[in-house]
């Protein structure tokens, strides 16, 4: 009887032990497979003309800010949040008094599921969702013509995303907004198609939520892109786009909203670029040019042509600096830019 009791009482701490090494096991690998990390950088940033454009001899623009975050990355979740912070040199004023001015800047999550049907998943916060390679041109179905200069393609907005990944296909549907009440706003469409080192994309967008509350015009935007590399660092890149303003709403009426673009006007904007390598001097050098026709009904004064040149280079581990050639309004107006990033990581 004590034997067999022995025996029983051996073989349920065996048991025991086995299920309580399995579980461990477990929690083990699912830590393994999920992490959580400080995600941050400082950056400091300076623009000077090299015309006269009628300013001080001094610098025209810059800036000192902090990025500080995290991301939490799983097999089936994702999360990000990152705060922009600016000294109270920036004029964030209260009652007479300058304060730090703190800005959120990217929050998502992200949830994706792969399934044997293909890959999906679902997104909603504020997000970056261009599809800038430098960072100067392009990204039509989302950025104002008007905006131009070093590295003025960074947007983003407040959504919610739909994605399906497939093969060759990657689709991407987008529910955005521009007050963060999902009373104005819009709807795009994305599809990418991947051929090896060749890459083609095609997407539009229609101001859709504007018109169901309010008086507007609809602004529809197509665009396509195309890249490809012939090795690392060494590669052609475009984007073209059909920006187009309908006629036929009265926008007078009070609840009327402004639209993107003047009523009853077309825009065929287009950029190319060319990634070219340097045997491991910089990282990336970026040329690009860019038309605009009637840019000058956009922003007085302008040139439809104009160009950038950009030099990217990592210093050690966790530095990198981007120094950029590009022009103003006119091709010939040459403006300098220079960012420097140390990142925690």
């Amino acid at each position: 009887m004590n034997q067999n009791f022995s025996r029983l009482a051996a073989a349920a701490v065996l048991t025991t032990s086995l299920f309580a090494t399995s579980v461990f096991a477990d929690e083990a690998k699912k830590a393994e497979e999920s992490s959580f990390k400080l995600t941050g950088n400082v950056q400091a940033q300076a623009i000077k003309s090299l015309y006269d454009n009628d300013a001080d001899n001094t610098l025209d623009n810059s800036f000192l800010r902090a990025n500080i975050g995290g991301k939490f990355s799983s097999e089936n979740f994702d999360a990000v949040i990152n705060l922009r912070i600016f000294s109270p040199g920036f004029g964030n004023t209260i009652e007479g008094k300058n304060y730090d001015k703190i800005l959120a800047d990217t929050y998502y999550a992200n949830y994706k599921w792969d399934t044997e049907y293909g890959k999906f998943n679902f997104q909603f916060g504020r997000f970056r969702t261009d599809w800038s390679v430098a960072g100067n041109f392009g990204t039509y179905v989302d950025v104002h013509l008007n905006k131009r200069g070093f590295l003025s393609r960074d947007y983003q907005h407040d959504a919610f995303a739909f994605g399906f990944e497939k093969g060759i296909s990657t689709f991407n549907a987008l529910l955005g907004t521009y007050d963060a009440k999902f009373n104005t706003g819009y709807i795009r469409f994305e599809e990418t198609l991947k051929f090896g080192d060749a890459k083609v994309s095609a997407a539009y967008r229609v101001n859709a939520l504007d018109v169901i509350q309010h008086t507007a015009q609809l602004t529809h935007r197509a665009a396509a892109r195309a890249s490809y590399y012939f090795q690392k660092n060494f590669g052609l890149y475009g984007e073209v786009a059909l920006i187009a303003t309908g006629d036929g709403e009265n926008l007078k009426v009070a609840n009327a909203i402004k639209p993107e673009y003047a009523q009853d006007t077309q825009y065929v904007p287009f950029f190319v670029g060319v990634e070219i390598p340097t045997a491991g001097i910089f990282n990336n050098v970026y040329a690009e040019l860019e038309y605009v026709s009637h840019r000058d009904e956009l922003n007085a004064g302008a040139d439809e042509l104009a160009w950038t040149v950009s030099l990217i280079k990592k210093i050690g581990s966790h530095s990198k600096i981007q120094l950029t050639a590009f022009s103003e309004k006119k091709a010939s107006d040459v403006a300098l830019a220079a960012r420097f990033t140390a990142t925690i990581k």
